[in-house]
């Protein structure tokens, strides 16, 4: 079977060509309306690689969107933003009616150099979200951020002046801080679903630890967001929310808890048990328990035994 690569797409020219969309106003930013774009079938077929980023509202479209394996039928409003070099696949279902109504803000990196938001703009984690955690917006936040769309695109279609750029990327900055706040709203409202995440990350960490650890070694976060079926971005996201502590944590914190395990109930010396914990140097097991519990393994084992 022929390997067939996505479709790499190196400018915002290249983009609206491809969803039929008319040229833009200007080559390194544009936004495109929902309303007036054909995407060319190639689109589903081989999928998308474009050079820049995207952030896109879509309400109501007979439109599918997916990233990998997972894919998104947008009959309700919501927001998704991707970062360069993402694949991206979209499909119109041409056997569907449907009122399309939303954009797409298109952002070249070049648009970006020399400004601090080049660097910031990398903190913002949502840009690292797979499709299915894409952000629901209220009706009162989709007026909040459509209002900053349309000066974003007010300004790059007036006269192009020295001011353009600054205010153009302040508007770039207040979109992504409030898509910041309202992700911070969805962890809080969808508490139910986030605590279901929790726990089968708790699951999870359980079955790896009763396996070999001497040979398989501490989990990496993204084995566990694989696990689970999510990105790391959004598991550290919703841990934080609900726990105040990172993937990273959790996994360390179940370590800490077996390795004292080990030391209050076996007779194994701190270095049989250092390496049926994964590690390679009972110095470096010492060194991470002390900085966790601030006692050494022999402390803690004799503090046990007094006890």
């Amino acid at each position: 079977m022929e390997n067939r690569k996505p479709k790499v797409i190196r400018s915002i020219s290249e983009f609206h060509k491809l969803l039929g969309a008319l040229p833009p106003a200007h080559p390194l930013i544009s936004i495109i309306d929902y309303n007036n774009i054909s995407p060319q079938p190639e689109i589903a077929e081989l999928g998308v690689v474009f050079d820049g980023y995207a952030i896109a509202i879509k309400r109501d479209i007979a439109i599918k969107m997916s990233y990998g394996q997972q894919h998104y039928d947008f009959d309700e409003g919501l927001m998704l933003f991707m970062a360069p070099k993402q694949v991206v696949k979209i499909k119109t279902d041409k056997n569907i009616e449907a009122e399309r109504s939303g954009w797409i803000l298109l952002i070249h990196p070049d648009f970006l150099w020399n400004t601090p938001l080049a660097k910031s703009i990398k903190r913002y984690d949502f840009f690292e979200y797979v499709v299915n955690e894409a952000l629901f917006l209220s009706a009162d936040e989709e007026v909040i951020i459509n209002q900053i769309v349309q000066n974003i695109a007010q300004e790059y279609r007036s006269n192009i002046d020295k001011f353009t750029q600054d205010i153009i990327i302040s508007q770039i900055e207040t979109l992504l801080n409030y898509s910041e706040r309202f992700y911070q709203r969805q962890f809080i409202t969808r508490k139910v679903s986030n605590h279901k995440i929790l726990e089968r990350l708790e699951d999870v960490l359980t079955a790896y630890f009763k396996d070999d650890l001497a040979t398989k070694g501490f989990p990496t976060v993204q084995y566990i967001a694989t696990a689970l079926n999510i990105s790391a971005s959004y598991l550290s996201g919703v841990l934080k929310n609900l726990t105040g502590r990172s993937t990273q944590q959790h996994i360390q914190d179940r370590m800490i808890e077996l390795a004292k395990e080990k030391l209050s109930i076996t007779d194994l010396s701190v270095s049989e048990i250092a390496f049926e914990l994964g590690f390679e140097h009972p110095q470096s097991f010492s060194k991470f328990f002390k900085s966790k519990t601030n006692l050494s393994p022999l402390l803690f084992r004799q503090s046990f035994e007094k006890n």
